[in-house]
């Protein structure tokens, strides 16, 4: 787990610097040609940034070993720093909505130059890279703070895309009303990536069920020892995973073979479900009635 946290923290550094250079660009070529839609999606981008840096943060502490005060671990501030997130993208959509209101009644038309098309077209092409490569990352290392900061990332493709149709637009003759209409659209795709990211992370703290307990249920019932099985559950997330169940066996089983059964069981749901779950089965006698 240590080596995972690791590689997760080298991974949000690469990422940083991407979404830094990504924003600045952005940035100052929507100053430039005066896009409010391009500026816009340059701060959604600053804040791709700082949500690596609050990755980070919780990637250090979540990394700490188990000791008596946290007897499971700190993986949980991983969860913290994905709501964190969530919170900052739903503030930045605000801004940007008071902003484009304000400028709906005073449109400015935009200064389209081939410069601006150029570095939106780059950023856009580096948005992908980058959105790719940290969902990829965080499914091999099974961290949610990656997934997450993926979708939010994801959301900078669909923005790019609505501006680079929006200077189009104003190039072809449409009213530069069309600008900030479209930075309300980029408040739009914000917000969603804020609530995707809040439901994720906000279900693992709240101990939401992790897995099907039917998928469970039909990998027990498939040891034929098992006369039955019920008080499933399951918490935590892909990398820090918690199942337990009951399990009914013939009362004449005896402890060796109730042992090796148990352990077989646990093998058999990490295998199906996530080898580094850890799985608790509680015997109980099967009484035939």
């Amino acid at each position: 787990m240590e080596n995972s946290y690791k590689k997760v923290k080298r991974v949000l550094a690469v990422i940083l610097t991407a979404n830094l250079l990504v924003a600045a660009l952005k940035i100052v070529i929507g100053l430039i040609v005066k896009s409010t839609s391009m500026t816009a999606d340059g701060l959604h981008s600053m804040s791709d940034g700082s949500s690596n840096i609050v990755g980070l943060i919780g990637i250090i502490f979540a990394s700490k070993p188990k000791d008596d005060s946290h007897p499971y671990g700190h993986n949980k501030f991983e969860t913290m720093a994905g709501l964190f997130i969530s919170a900052m993208l739903f503030a930045a959509g605000v801004k940007i909505i008071t902003s484009a209101v304000s400028r709906l009644g005073n449109p400015v038309v935009p200064e389209i130059t081939v410069t601006s098309l150029v570095v939106l077209i780059f950023t856009l092409v580096v948005n992908i890279l980058v959105a790719v490569y940290e969902y990829r990352m965080g499914k091999v290392l099974g961290s949610q703070i990656l997934i997450a900061d993926s979708l939010h990332t994801r959301s900078d493709i669909y923005v790019s895309v609505g501006v680079l149709v929006t200077l189009i637009c104003v190039k072809l003759g449409v009213s530069p009303v069309i600008d900030p209409i479209a930075s309300l659209v980029v408040a739009g795709f914000i917000f969603y990536a804020a609530y995707e990211i809040f439901k994720g992370n906000s279900g693992v703290l709240v101990d939401k069920s992790a897995v099907d307990a039917e998928v469970i249920k039909s990998i027990v019932m498939s040891f034929e020892e098992v006369k039955d099985t019920h008080n499933i559950r399951s918490r935590g997330s892909i990398s820090d995973l918690y199942i337990d169940l009951h399990i009914l066996v013939d009362s004449e089983l005896n402890i060796e073979k109730s042992h090796r059964l148990v352990h077989d069981i646990e093998d058999a749901i990490k295998s199906a479900v996530n080898k580094n779950a850890q799985v608790i089965v509680h015997l109980e006698p099967y009484e035939d009635t």
